[in-house]
């Protein structure tokens, strides 16, 4: 009978043909020795991640009494207005910006609101206060919590000058770029009076 060449090779790694002691670790050889396996077992032949088994239900119950009880704690704190200075994090033009009431932003993009005009940050990722945070997965839902900003300028920025050379090849390139630039005001950032 002819073998492969893995085959063989796996032989005499493990000892099967010279008669010698195994390459392998004493563990790798109990596994496949008890597993009946001839390769020894890695992330390729099994998920390198533990099982997945069911939670018991009584910490299932837990966990929900626990998200209750976090909730009516920030519910109260909303109800009672005892909030501090709220910040956000928000995704706008391609960046992620952490804001507070009145920061001014720099966004090196067009927008297309004119001067003077109210817009609103949809993509929030992230509300807080001085005791509690709220996270979205990705994102908070647009009932939950309303950041509104105003368009105060619109700009340019100074040029900036790319230059490449190649010394003693008679080659050089100049580029100018000319960034536009919009600059905002964070009006408000404001909370839904009930976390659900």
């Amino acid at each position: 009978m002819a073998l492969s060449r893995g085959a063989a090779l796996w032989r005499t790694c493990s000892g099967l043909v010279t008669g010698r002691p195994p390459l392998f670790p004493a563990a790798v050889r109990a596994q496949s020795s008890v597993s009946g396996d001839l390769l020894p077992r890695t992330s390729l032949s099994r998920p390198p991640w533990p099982e997945v088994t069911q939670v018991p239900q009584e910490e299932e119950e837990e966990e929900r009494s626990r998200h209750a009880a976090v909730v009516s704690t920030v519910n109260q704190r909303i109800g009672r207005r005892d909030l501090g200075r709220l910040f956000a994090v928000v995704h706008f033009a391609g960046r992620q910006w952490k804001v507070t009431d009145e920061d001014l932003i720099l966004v090196e993009n067009h927008i297309e609101a004119e001067c003077g005009e109210r817009i609103r940050m949809e993509k929030v990722l992230l509300v807080g206060a001085e005791d509690f945070t709220l996270i979205g997965r990705p994102l908070l839902g647009k009932e939950l919590v309303r950041v509104e900003a105003t368009v105060i300028e619109k700009t340019e920025s100074w040029p900036k000058v790319l230059m490449r050379f190649w010394k003693r090849h008679r080659f050089q390139r100049k580029r100018m770029i000319i960034q536009p630039q919009t600059v905002l005001r964070i009006n408000s950032i404001e909370l839904a009076p009930r976390l659900t």
